[in-house]
Formats: C-alpha cells, sequence, structure tokens
C-alpha cells in the first residue's frame, strides 16, 4: 500500500510517502498507526497525539477504526480550519 504524509505528518516522518506491507495483522487505520509509530523517531512524533490526525483510505475520509482490507493508499494529515 501506499501511505502518503501530508502538512506537519509529512515534515515529522521526514517524507511524503512510502509503500508499505504492512503486518496482516494490521487491519484498521489506527492499527497501522500503531504499526507506523516503531518505524522510527519522525513517525513516532508524528502520531504521538492522534486525535491530532486524521486519515483518508484510497481518497475517502475515514475515522482511525476504519478497515485496511483491500485498500491501496491511507493518507494522514492534520485537521482542516477555514475561517
Amino acid at each position: 500500500m501506499t501511505v502518503l504524509y501530508f502538512a506537519w505528518v509529512k515534515e515529522k516522518v521526514g517524507m511524503s510517502t512510502e509503500t508499505l506491507t504492512p503486518p496482516t495483522d494490521v487491519t484498521t487505520v489506527g492499527a497501522l498507526m500503531d504499526w507506523l509509530t516503531v518505524r522510527g523517531p519522525g513517525h513516532a512524533a508524528a502520531f504521538a497525539d492522534r486525535s491530532l490526525i486524521k486519515a483518508a483510505v484510497d481518497q475517502v475520509h475515514v475515522p482511525h477504526t476504519a478497515p485496511l482490507a483491500g485498500a491501496k493508499e491511507v493518507a494522514f494529515f492534520p485537521p482542516v480550519t477555514g475561517g
């Protein structure tokens, strides 16, 4: 799957995209975030406060409990505010 990072998430992780094959027990967006956290200090910093992270699976906004089955792309980004 392709994992995309945007805005300050990208800054902390140190890259905008990765192609990854998570273990089979990583079945939700939240579990993917858990798995990514142990990949290094940048990932750990980016996912330290998950309440600040929004996600999309195959370009559809989803909660952290959303399943990953069949997902080709997961994106992580901060909430967007407007004014």
